[in-house]
């Protein structure tokens, strides 16, 4: 005959379970920021979106700001994808491909803005943590590659290179940021009735020539 269990008998304590925890509060982290900005994001803020308690980020995140970094490494992530998608959409025109980067890298920041202004005009994400690094390095690689492609040769390799991948990164970085800011009224009418041809007028206006 088998022993009864003892009613009086405590269970083992059960782990901490949501299912995938790390990916529910990073969603909750991208629906908060998008919410409240950078200033009014906080990690309680992100538990109480995700239907946790309090404490359970620190399962996998040590604050507001590691929460953050992990965000950004995304942002770039996303970023870098919707630059080479357009770019390959283009593949066989060096000048062509890189201004549909400079569109895809717009069309990212006009979409998601809240999270772009972490990416570039926030310090709460550590500019020390290697996958954001990665990320970022990735979405610089392909402004680098595709200013490589227009004039044939390195761009790191010299002043006038440099200069090519500044101008080339400014107009894009200073649209998307006017836009998001709603400082280009006057374009409205245009981008109403075919943005990506616009802004692609307008970024190949800054290209180093071949």
């Amino acid at each position: 005959m088998k022993k009864e269990m003892n009613p009086k008998t405590p269970t083992p304590k059960q782990p901490y379970h949501h299912g995938d925890l790390r990916r529910a509060l990073l969603d909750a982290a991208e629906a908060e920021l998008a919410e409240k900005g950078v200033e009014g994001f906080t990690l309680r803020g992100c538990a109480k979106r995700a239907g946790v308690s309090h404490a359970a980020p620190a399962y996998h995140f040590k604050d507001a700001n590691a929460l953050l970094t992990a965000l950004a490494t995304i942002g770039f992530e996303r970023l870098n994808r919707s630059m080479t998608s357009r770019q390959h959409a283009e593949r066989g025109d060096p000048r062509q491909d890189l201004v549909a980067a400079g569109v895809g890298y717009v069309a990212f920041a006009r979409d998601n803005p809240m999270l772009f202004k972490l990416m570039f005009g926030s310090e709460r994400p550590s500019s020390e943590d290697s996958d954001l690094v990665q990320h970022a390095s990735g979405a610089f690689a392909t402004l680098v590659n595709g200013v490589r492609d227009i004039r044939g040769d390195d761009p790191m390799a010299d002043a006038d290179g440099l200069k090519d991948i500044a101008a080339a990164w400014s107009i894009v970085h200073g649209i998307a940021n006017l836009l998001i800011a709603g400082r280009m009224g006057f374009l409205q009418p245009l981008l109403e009735r075919d943005p990506e041809t616009v802004l692609a007028d307008i970024i190949e206006r800054s290209l180093p020539q071949q």
